[in-house]
């Protein structure tokens, strides 16, 4: 969950304010530019970009480096999120479209498009990190609750899942393992704040 209800209780009552205000002027204070309203009721209301806030973060982190590392997290897992809210819905459509499919049917369906994304997504899904790589990889796993092995075997075949679970082993992935809460507690955490669920 990325927006903090705090957040949105409160622009709510400052729109309202705004309605009937009087005077609006930039003040600096403490070295923070923030926007003075007197209302025409003579009520003072300051108001101020927050900072992003997490609600579902870790409140202590063991170190200064998994805190970095929470952070790392975050920013990657941004990166990524429409590459996994993209991929989710592909996934759906293709299990809802070839469900009714002969396997040669669906298997040709599924080479054409195979071809139509590789075009589209080949080149800005090269240019990922190994760990924005492992972070997308994850938030998939964890929404469709199936480690990318299966899902691999379950639309390419089982040569594919093979081959692709071998080259990620040079990587450090588990391909057959999928996501587990609790392997890492820092990217639980992250992921908790993204909304992948695929909505039809």
């Amino acid at each position: 969950m990325r927006l903090v209800f705090f957040s949105i209780f409160l622009s709510a009552f400052i729109f309202s304010s705004l309605q009937a205000q009087d005077t609006e002027e930039n003040v600096v204070i403490d070295g923070y530019l923030v926007t003075r309203i007197i209302t025409d009721e003579g009520d003072t209301l300051y108001l101020s970009n927050l900072d992003e806030y997490s609600i579902t973060s870790l409140e202590n982190f063991e170190s200064g480096e998994d805190y970095k590392l929470y952070k790392r997290y975050r920013r990657y897992a941004l990166k990524v999120y429409p590459y996994a809210l993209e991929a989710i819905k592909i996934f759906k459509e293709v299990e809802y479209a070839t469900e009714n499919m002969k396997e040669r049917e669906r298997k040709k369906y599924i080479k054409k498009l195979s071809k139509k994304l590789k075009k589209e997504f080949e080149d800005p899904l090269k240019k990922l990190t190994k760990t924005q790589g492992m972070i997308l990889t994850k938030m998939i796993e964890k929404e469709l609750d199936t480690s990318m092995y299966k899902l691999i075997k379950n639309m390419r075949g089982g040569f594919s899942a093979g081959y692709w679970n071998t080259t990620a082993k040079f990587f450090g992935y588990k391909l057959k393992r999928g996501y587990v809460e609790g392997d890492d507690p820092i990217l639980d955490a992250v992921l908790k704040d993204f909304d992948i669920s695929y909505k039809n």
